[in-house]
């Protein structure tokens, strides 16, 4: 089953995000940069990859890389449950998922508070910190960035 996002929530409005639970951490990812939240399904590994990519998804006869978010970002791998979604990603003929624990709902970045703790790694990745108003934190993540790291291009083993 498809949990496609609400073309209407696609305007052109950078403030609209996706909350997402990666490992332990709560992430916010603009939601033009995701075509598609499905389901996980069977992943195909491939050998001598990183620990972080699972292999590759047919999605109606595309192949996606698997990336397990948590994982790539340094944390604990996700643990996958009936809650695991992938986020399907594709720009310029390339087509990445990410798997993620659990979906938190569409939010507005008008609802946090910039606790950005700014160093190259994170600027680099597109991660930026934020507290709500319960006082939980969120990362502002950019998967768009995050494709273009160095680390990302090279899933293979050395």
């Amino acid at each position: 089953m498809n949990d496609k996002i609400n073309s209407a929530s696609r305007k052109n409005d950078s403030s609209i995000v996706l909350g997402v639970m990666a490992g332990m951490d709560r992430y916010l990812i603009p939601i033009e940069e995701i075509q598609e939240v499905i389901a996980l399904q069977k992943i195909t590994s491939v050998p001598l990859t990183q620990s972080w990519f699972l292999g590759l998804m047919n999605v109606r006869g595309n192949l996606y890389g698997i990336t397990d978010l948590g994982a790539y970002l340094n944390k604990k791998p996700t643990t996958h449950s009936s809650k695991s979604r992938v986020l399907l990603i594709s720009s310029e003929k390339l087509f990445n998922g990410f798997i993620v624990n659990s979906m938190l709902g569409i939010r507005n970045l008008s609802e946090f508070v910039s606790k950005s703790l700014i160093n190259e790694e994170n600027a680099r990745k597109g991660i930026d910190r934020l507290v709500d108003a319960d006082g939980k934190f969120w990362q502002k993540l950019s998967l768009y960035k995050l494709m273009s790291d160095k680390k990302f291009t090279r899933a293979t083993v050395s």
